[in-house]
């Protein structure tokens, strides 16, 4: 076995009960991937109650291969040492998969010594002491969440980070895994102060989900979720957990204060009909709720909206209104083969009909069938599409930073690796709708179901990839000071690499000169023609 796999020892007979790979003897030499070692010394590993683990982190650096013989490779950098306490984490990512994700919590010291969580910087991510290891397996290219998070990324108020590694359990090779910021409150993730007892103090700062009720349900609905058409699902609900402060740390005065504010969001919108006037802007945010309706129906997400459904509000003083995270997008992209996940051609939003058909228990709440009959929420949707499709959600940048994921799990081998201990390929691993051969027929299903995806939601949202945006002179999808430099050089010189004459011809008159940029500037400043 090669030196110093494990901190404390070496793997055990009985460290089957802790889920080992199909193949416990793949051999990693060195990798561009940061290398985890977790040693829990044989102990099982529960679902529920967190146990003491010792866990080290190898990272040299963007650029630098990171080797897992720490004798014959002396010097290299720790990124983290010490205790963690350990736990499995996830539903349908736990239940349905053979490899299986955790959640850790830095530690002083171990539990056992009355050990309490400590805050830690790890990979390059803000200090915080709530982390996850996710666990790609059915999802087989392991970068749909983090593709999600990426492209999300520029929009959202928080989107959680995260970074590729492999990981060793108790000495044996257990896979690429996805060592990943949490949606929780800190300093470095959604920056919200603990709740108070009265006036502002009360109002925030709060975090929920909407999920399952295998979890604890700490509030549920007085509205029912609806069909495609607006009928209600009278025997159906939705669920809400209070995530942070955790349930049984809000004090009476709080648990009825949000619980309040949600009711009042959702009469508002429950209340709204086409064509009226309406307050539900009073209570979320609707920017937010559009770039997150973006995210998961780009994804056709088959959990959108209904699990993992990540919201949070702060103090009225500083943001009075709801605003979404994204989380959990492993069974986006074209890779669920059940409720129509596959498809291209569908509004995720709308799929209550075919999942209460199935007799799923868990729908997508009304406020996404509200929301999109509100010719002004609609007309906004597509503005903002229209506005990322020139920018960040361009299909180039998107399939560029699928080529880019698909690089670091390919380089120095990591996915070869990973396919090693969990040999899955040619084989339908619950819940694919595409059964890959390899890594690359994987990552080309995943392209072109994006490619198709992007095609549809032009279709219905009315935007034309090929017309130019007047004002858009360098073609990077923002109007702001370097078209305007890149006009007045092109004014000025005639040179037209990497000009788009159509947009700028600001004046339409099919001259280019001092006017253009005249115009220009004054939209740049005032953002009207």
């Amino acid at each position: 076995m090669i030196a110093v796999l494990t901190l404390t020892g070496t793997a055990r007979a009985w460290t089957w009960v802790n889920y080992q790979p199909d193949n416990e003897n793949v051999q990693l030499t060195s990798t561009n991937l940061p290398i985890v070692w977790i040693d829990v010394d044989g102990e099982y590993i529960d679902r529920y109650e967190r146990i003491t683990a010792r866990m080290k982190i190898i990272h040299n650096g963007e650029g630098q291969l990171n080797w897992a013989d720490t004798v014959g490779h002396p010097g290299q950098t720790i990124d983290y040492e010490g205790y963690v306490a350990l736990r499995y984490r996830g539903s349908s990512s736990f239940s349905m998969s053979d490899k299986k994700p955790y959640s850790f919590r830095p530690l002083d010291k171990p539990l056992e010594e009355g050990g309490v969580k400590k805050k830690v910087k790890i990979l390059g991510m803000g200090k915080d002491n709530n982390w996850a290891l996710l666990a790609p397996y059915a999802d087989k290219s392991m970068m749909r969440d983090l593709l999600a998070f990426e492209v999300s990324r520029p929009w959202m108020e928080y989107t959680p980070q995260g970074r590729f590694c492999e990981l060793f359990l108790d000495g044996t090779y257990y896979g690429v895994y996805i060592l990943t910021e949490v949606v929780s409150a800190g300093k470095h993730r959604l920056n919200l102060p603990d709740p108070g007892e009265t006036g502002d103090d009360l109002t925030g700062g709060y975090i929920m989900e909407v999920n399952r009720t295998e979890d604890e349900v700490t509030y549920t609905s007085k509205y029912h979720p609806v069909s495609n058409t607006g009928t209600r699902y009278m025997n159906q609900y939705i669920n809400f957990q209070y995530k942070s402060p955790d349930y049984e740390d809000l004090t009476e005065d709080q648990v009825s204060y949000i619980t309040s504010r949600i009711d009042q969001m959702e009469q508002s919108l429950w209340t709204y009909k086409p064509g009226n006037a309406s307050t539900y802007q009073d209570y979320l945010d609707v920017t937010n709720f559009i770039d997150y309706q973006i995210a998961m129906e780009l994804g056709h997400n088959v959990d959108a909206y209904r699990l993992s459904g990540w919201f949070f509000k702060r103090r009225d003083s500083e943001d009075p209104r709801f605003k979404m995270v994204v989380w959990d997008m492993n069974l986006a992209y074209g890779n669920s083969d059940y409720y129509q996940g596959w498809r291209t051609d569908t509004w995720m939003y709308q799929n209550n009909n075919t999942m209460n058909a199935e007799g799923d228990p868990q729908l997508v709440p009304f406020w996404w069938y509200k929301l999109n009959t509100d010719p002004t929420y609609t007309a906004a949707l597509k503005a903002r599409w229209a506005q990322y499709r020139r920018s960040n959600l361009r299909e180039d940048r998107v399939m560029a930073t699928v080529d880019s994921l698909a690089h670091v799990l390919t380089v120095n081998g990591a996915e070869q690796r990973n396919s090693q201990a969990w040999p899955r390929w040619g084989e339908h691993v619950w819940p694919n709708y595409y059964v890959a051969i390899d890594f690359a027929d994987e990552v080309s299903y995943l392209k072109g179901w994006i490619s198709d995806r992007i095609a549809w939601m032009d279709s219905k949202l009315g935007f034309d990839p090929n017309a130019h945006e007047l004002g858009d002179v360098n073609g990077d999808g923002i109007i702001n000071v370097g078209d305007v430099t890149a006009l007045i050089s092109y004014v000025l010189n005639g040179n037209a690499t990497g000009i788009d004459l159509e947009a700028a011809d600001c004046t339409h008159d099919g001259i280019w000169n001092v006017a253009d940029v005249t115009a220009l500037i004054h939209y740049v400043l005032n953002n009207t023609w």
